[in-house]
């Protein structure tokens, strides 16, 4: 064995130029593909991170007959006893924040223009609104007793001509249907760079939502966020009651899950194509090979080398040329992944196309994933052997007099 890899390596060494290349597209279709499974990573992760921390939260729990599609606010509909089931959600282990959240309807309107929105009726003090505390750009957060005071996105703002300390109009649905409107100051402007999200969402505080809207201290359901979302279904099963219903981050982003599987499903085609293109690359090689040695494989099989000594030598050709390759790619790929992971790729705009059920954001920064890395090494490696296989076998099958002859 341990000759077979001597003459292996000589027969490499023999054109560098060839084996250089060749490893080099290895290396670079590895490298290609750890990069972009480091950007659909954090892509993934940065979505479902950005939806559960600013729209479902890790659990809410609602009244039964909840209707979202609707954002109902009818009195049946909504918790009449939302503030002791946050303080129950609250004392349980590994609960971060839990608060009574109204939603809700409306049209903002400046001079000029007006535009759809969704209300949030928030408490200010909660650490659940962490994020968008933190995320103000201009102006000042909300406070539990302002009555006439809202938070918008900058990037809504600038679509109507707002800024803070703006006068606007916002008319929203009420529990009897009867819609309402009234004047609000601008309190301050957020940018979470999440486009859908900062174009579409108003906040006051909850108390005002409340009047506003006539729900008399109802809440459309409990927003729930945890240390480790692994402790979901534990916090939801201990919330259950009579007329109640808890769902999960899982029920609540079955949308982005669901197109997530899917993206997975093409990325893995697409890794298979890129490795295609290397398998050809390395079967090309070692056939060319071949051709070239025919006499030297005519000579070897005469002095007795069997045919299946000659297949595994060149068996370890293309692993020796797949590992380096391999080795280099996964050097090269996490470089680009640290790259992505500290400067980002903007999408931009491109963001809004998921909607506003995934909060995407509009910067995409890489995570590495070493499963993914190495699954996708043992790809490069298994794929390469077996495009090597035919090149090996081509070799192996020749008759000695026969590959002498024909090498005249």
């Amino acid at each position: 064995m341990l000759t077979l890899f001597k003459l292996a390596f000589r027969d490499l060494n023999r054109n560098r130029r060839r084996s250089t290349l060749t490893l080099i597209a290895v290396a670079l279709g590895l490298a290609l593909l750890i990069a972009m499974n480091g950007l659909i990573e954090g892509e993934v992760a940065g979505a479902l991170e950005n939806t559960i921390r600013l729209q479902t939260g890790h659990v809410q729990v609602r009244a039964e007959s909840y209707d979202e599609d609707k954002i109902s606010l009818k009195w049946e509909d909504l918790l009449n006893d939302a503030s002791s089931l946050a303080t129950r959600a609250q004392a349980l282990p590994g609960v971060q924040a839990a608060t009574p959240i109204l939603w809700a309807s409306g049209i903002l309107g400046s001079r000029d223009e007006t535009t759809g929105v969704r209300v949030l009726g928030i408490d200010p003090q909660s650490a659940a609104y962490a994020p968008i505390k933190g995320s103000l750009v201009v102006g000042s957060f909300l406070a539990s007793d302002d009555r006439s005071g809202i938070l918008i996105g900058e990037k809504l703002a600038k679509s109507l001509g707002l800024s803070a300390g703006s006068q606007v109009s916002l008319l929203v649905n009420t529990s009897n249907e009867q819609p309402d409107e009234a004047l609000f100051t601008i309190r301050g402007l957020f940018n979470t760079n999440t486009p859908t999200y900062d174009e579409t969402s108003v906040f006051m505080p909850i108390t005002k939502a409340q009047a506003f809207t006539r729900t008399e201290g109802r809440a459309s359901a409990i927003f729930i966020l945890l240390h480790q979302q692994e402790d979901a279904d534990r916090v939801a099963f201990a919330l259950r009651g009579p007329s109640l219903i808890t769902l999960t981050y899982r029920e609540l982003n079955q949308v982005l899950l669901q197109t997530v599987e899917a993206s997975y499903g093409i990325m893995n085609l697409l890794y298979l194509m890129v490795l295609a293109v290397v398998a050809v690359v390395i079967a090309n090689t070692l056939l060319m090979s071949v051709f070239e040695r025919t006499r030297e494989m005519g000579i070897l099989a005469s002095l007795g080398m069997k045919g299946r000594q000659i297949l595994t030598m060149f068996l370890m050709e293309a692993g020796a040329l797949a590992i380096a390759g391999i080795i280099v790619g996964i050097i090269f790929g996490s470089l680009g992944v640290l790259y992505f992971a500290t400067v980002g790729y903007s999408i931009g705009e491109e963001a809004e196309l998921a909607g506003a059920a995934i909060a995407f954001s509009s910067t995409i920064y890489a995570r590495f994933s070493p499963l993914g890395t190495l699954g996708l090494s043992i790809a490069a490696l298994v794929i390469t052997l077996l495009a090597s296989l035919y090149p090996a076998w081509h070799a192996a099958r020749l008759e000695p007099i026969d590959a002498l002859r024909s090498a005249q």
